[in-house]
Protein backbone atom coordinates (compact mmCIF):
# COMPACT_ATOMS: atom_id res chain seq x y z
CA UNK A 1 0.00 0.00 0.00
CA UNK A 2 1.83 3.50 -1.10
CA UNK A 3 2.45 5.62 1.53
CA UNK A 4 0.25 9.13 1.60
CA UNK A 5 2.69 12.07 0.83
CA UNK A 6 3.86 14.76 3.31
CA UNK A 7 2.26 17.79 2.53
CA UNK A 8 4.48 20.92 1.77
CA UNK A 9 5.00 23.27 3.81
CA UNK A 10 6.25 26.18 1.62
CA UNK A 11 3.72 27.97 -0.47
CA UNK A 12 2.81 27.42 -3.67
CA UNK A 13 4.88 29.94 -5.35
CA UNK A 14 3.18 33.06 -7.25
CA UNK A 15 4.80 32.04 -11.04
CA UNK A 16 2.74 35.15 -11.94
CA UNK A 17 4.94 37.60 -9.64
CA UNK A 18 7.93 35.63 -11.39
CA UNK A 19 7.01 36.26 -15.11
CA UNK A 20 6.45 40.28 -14.12
CA UNK A 21 9.94 40.45 -12.34
CA UNK A 22 11.87 38.92 -15.28
CA UNK A 23 9.87 41.08 -17.75
CA UNK A 24 10.65 44.26 -15.78
CA UNK A 25 14.37 43.19 -15.57
CA UNK A 26 14.13 42.65 -19.69
CA UNK A 27 12.49 46.56 -19.98
CA UNK A 28 16.21 47.28 -18.22
CA UNK A 29 18.68 44.96 -19.66
CA UNK A 30 17.26 45.17 -23.27
CA UNK A 31 17.51 48.98 -23.84
CA UNK A 32 21.08 49.08 -22.16
CA UNK A 33 22.49 45.98 -24.91
CA UNK A 34 20.75 48.41 -27.46
CA UNK A 35 22.99 51.27 -26.77
CA UNK A 36 25.94 49.52 -25.84
CA UNK A 37 26.05 48.01 -29.59
CA UNK A 38 25.21 51.33 -30.68
CA UNK A 39 21.29 51.93 -31.18
CA UNK A 40 20.91 55.28 -30.36
CA UNK A 41 19.24 56.59 -27.00
CA UNK A 42 15.65 57.09 -28.63
CA UNK A 43 16.03 53.80 -30.24
CA UNK A 44 16.32 52.53 -27.00
CA UNK A 45 13.94 54.45 -25.02
CA UNK A 46 11.33 53.99 -27.30
CA UNK A 47 11.78 49.92 -27.37
CA UNK A 48 12.13 50.15 -23.03
CA UNK A 49 8.54 51.80 -23.48
CA UNK A 50 7.37 49.21 -25.83
CA UNK A 51 8.58 46.73 -23.69
CA UNK A 52 7.40 48.68 -20.72
CA UNK A 53 3.58 48.69 -22.16
CA UNK A 54 3.86 44.60 -23.31
CA UNK A 55 4.73 43.78 -19.85
CA UNK A 56 2.04 46.24 -18.24
CA UNK A 57 -0.99 44.64 -20.02
CA UNK A 58 0.53 40.57 -19.71
CA UNK A 59 0.37 41.67 -16.10
CA UNK A 60 -2.96 42.53 -15.87
CA UNK A 61 -4.15 39.35 -18.22
CA UNK A 62 -2.35 37.04 -15.96
CA UNK A 63 -3.85 38.53 -12.82
CA UNK A 64 -7.43 39.03 -13.74
CA UNK A 65 -7.08 34.96 -15.27
CA UNK A 66 -5.73 33.91 -11.85
CA UNK A 67 -8.51 35.61 -10.36
CA UNK A 68 -11.23 34.19 -12.80
CA UNK A 69 -9.26 30.47 -12.01
CA UNK A 70 -10.17 31.17 -8.43
CA UNK A 71 -13.63 31.92 -8.61
CA UNK A 72 -14.23 28.70 -10.62
CA UNK A 73 -12.24 26.66 -8.61
CA UNK A 74 -9.08 26.02 -10.72
CA UNK A 75 -8.71 24.44 -14.03
CA UNK A 76 -11.15 21.92 -15.47
CA UNK A 77 -10.19 18.97 -17.20
CA UNK A 78 -12.46 16.53 -19.70
CA UNK A 79 -14.26 14.25 -17.63
CA UNK A 80 -13.83 13.81 -14.58
CA UNK A 81 -10.68 11.81 -14.32
CA UNK A 82 -8.15 12.44 -11.57
CA UNK A 83 -4.95 14.53 -13.06
CA UNK A 84 -1.17 14.05 -11.09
Amino acid sequence: MPRPRPADPRPAPDTTSDVIRWAAFSCVLVPVVLVWFGTSLAGAAGTAFGLAAVTAVCRVLLRRSERCAAQRGGRHTRGSTPVD
